[in-house]
């Protein structure tokens, strides 16, 4: 099961179309394979989101 970066539910469920948008903006909060809220660093270049059990995933 794949999960919402930003929102943390099930992809399959609900709509998520708002998710989409907001994601242009600003970094994933929940890793998408694990579900787990991950550590965030924004910086002015970038950012990065590091899951504890899938590693980093970086802008």
């Amino acid at each position: 099961m794949t999960f919402c970066d930003r929102c943390g539910e099930a992809a399959a469920r609900g709509d998520h179309a708002a998710c989409e948008r907001a994601r242009a903006l600003e970094p994933p909060r929940y890793c998408a394979e694990c579900r787990r809220r991950m550590k965030v660093q924004v910086v002015p270049t970038g950012w990065t989101a590091t899951c504890v059990e899938h590693g980093t995933r970086a802008s």
